[in-house]
């Protein structure tokens, strides 16, 4: 028995400003799409329940291509520095943690951020030592690739004078060569080595908090990477198969692995694939650098603010190599970071020695890059992974890293899909806020919410290409365009019900839209003024 959903506009996707009135689902996949009056005389003894939308917008069920699942509850439940717009605010919230959480063994912070401070500052381990002069402190930058420390921290990491820079990370120093407690890239795995273990618990409360709030922001699914992270593979895939039940919750889990939890994926008898009807393993992730923010992005030449460093490739050229090697030994595709254009040239070397022999590698960021690379890219059965939502918040101070002569192409969405490239939309959430709407906004304005200036104009998205980046572009990263990211025949009953029709619009209101439902597996997973 089916279910018949009508008195909306449903697009379709397929065609720019294609819709359809009515949708006929039957065991969580369309079967029909029309007018409501055709669907019901042609189903009409197999309807079993009718939903009446009241004129409601549905599109495909939206899909963040690219995001941190588990992180994005951490920053929910933890002290979240994202939004301080000063040094001194920062400070305050710290000292009221401290205070606040005094039986806690450490204190931790996420996603500060020094380009939103007026002066740039960022804080000296003295200073932190002031604000927790007993108890370890961990602050993570808004990228997640630097982190700043107390000295207690520092002590229990056993990070001196002496230690050297790991592979792929750097301690930052003061002149005489004592850690200022900054922490670039690989650096911050010698404090994190040291933390308490999470628990079970910690991880499925992070993972319900965090799918439930994606529910709230219109995402039925998510490209996500936590599996290293948390206790490893099987502590942490554990708790997505505990957390996403398919009853309770219906996420489309997809999961990318990080190169070093590979092993203890195979130990555990899991292989590329689906895993049930919500959960799947995805490609082998890999870092080839750091972030713009902390110079830790690895480009062909020095920084424009800093020309004593070119960034930080998380690995040599032969280590990265040898990692795709061992992926395409067992016929796996790859997932690389790769922010600065002498990351990506690396990566791309890598993926033309060792061409996959079925499937679609991923790039992921793709934020500085040259017609060469492009030009290689398109050789190459690849996707790109862009978050529209990094023009709002790297510009303007990216423009002093990177230089305007390297800004051509450099966050060009518009110009990577002018290319033939395939593109999917993410957040990077925790790094960036998870609402699709707001990546909507930043691709088609390329400027900041409530903002004047924008940014590169010339590399706008229409709004029919920024909502592809979330529904035909995620499905195409994970070779589900067959069955995900349109309303059509024989696609899944996934859908993300806004009050606005975002194609008819002005761009600035999109972020204002109101996400009504969330459907997943034709199943209401949230409802607005709707408790659970």
């Amino acid at each position: 028995m089916g279910t018949l959903w009508f008195n909306g506009t449903f697009f379709t996707m397929e065609h720019e400003n294609e819709s359809v009135e009515a949708v006929y689902v039957k065991d969580g996949r369309i079967q029909d799409i029309g007018k409501t009056e055709t669907l019901e005389k042609k189903y009409n003894s197999t309807i079993e329940e009718r939903r009446d939308v009241e004129g409601l917008y549905i599109y495909p069920g939206f899909v963040d291509s690219h995001l941190h699942i588990i992180g994005h509850g951490e920053k929910l439940i933890r002290l979240d520095l994202s939004n301080m717009y000063s040094a001194e605010e920062m400070k305050v919230h710290l000292k009221h943690s401290y205070t606040k959480q005094a039986n806690q063994q450490w204190l931790i912070g996420e996603g500060w951020n020094e380009n939103n401070f007026p002066d740039r500052k960022i804080f000296h381990k003295i200073e932190l030592d002031e604000i927790s002069p007993d108890k370890p402190m961990f602050l993570s930058r808004i990228c997640r690739h630097a982190a700043l420390v107390n000295s207690c921290a520092l002590q229990l990491a056993g990070i001196t004078k002496q230690t050297m820079d790991p592979e792929g990370g750097v301690i930052v120093r003061d002149a005489n060569g004592e850690p200022t407690g900054f922490l670039l890239d690989t650096a911050t795995e010698l404090v994190k080595e040291v933390m308490p273990k999470v628990s079970d618990e910690y991880v499925e409360t992070a993972l319900q908090v965090a799918i439930d709030d994606l529910y709230k922001l219109g995402l039925v699914g998510g490209h996500t990477e936590d599996l290293h992270y948390y206790g490893g593979f099987k502590q942490t895939f554990d708790q997505f198969k505990k957390v996403v039940d398919g009853k309770t919750r219906k996420f489309r889990a997809h999961l990318l692995v990080h190169h070093e939890a590979i092993a203890e994926m195979e130990q555990e008898g899991y292989e590329k694939g689906e895993i049930s009807s919500f959960i799947e393993l995805g490609a082998v992730k890999i870092f080839a650098d750091g972030a713009l923010g902390g110079r830790t992005a690895f480009l062909t030449q020095p920084y424009t603010d800093d020309p004593s460093t070119s960034g930080v490739a998380i690995h040599t050229e032969e280590g990265l190599f040898e990692l795709v090697k061992q992926a395409r030994l067992k016929n796996r595709p790859v997932a690389i970071h790769v922010i600065g254009d002498g990351a990506l040239e690396m990566a791309l070397t890598a993926l033309e020695r060792y061409p996959l022999s079925s499937g679609r590698d991923r790039l992921i960021h793709v934020q500085v890059a040259n017609l060469d690379l492009i030009n290689r890219m398109k050789q190459l059965p690849v996707i790109l992974d862009i978050q529209p939502r990094f023009v709002a918040s790297d510009f303007p101070w990216v423009i002093e890293r990177i230089g305007l002569d390297r800004l051509e192409y450099s966050f060009a969405w518009k110009t990577l899909l002018k290319a033939g490239l395939h593109c999917a939309g993410g957040s990077d959430a925790p790094i960036e806020p998870a609402d699709p709407l707001l990546g909507i906004h930043a691709a088609v304005t390329r400027k900041r919410q409530g903002g004047i200036e924008e940014y590169q104009p010339e590399e706008k998205l229409t709004v029919f290409e920024a909502v592809q980046l979330f529904t035909t572009g995620s499905a195409y990263a994970i070779e589900k365009e067959l069955e995900r990211g349109l309303i059509s025949k024989g696609f899944l009953a996934d859908f993300t019900v806004l009050d606005r029709n975002l194609f008819a619009i002005e761009p600035d209101e999109i972020p204002q839209t109101n996400v009504e439902m969330t459907i997943v597996d034709n199943s209401i997973m949230f409802q607005r003024n709707v408790v659970r």
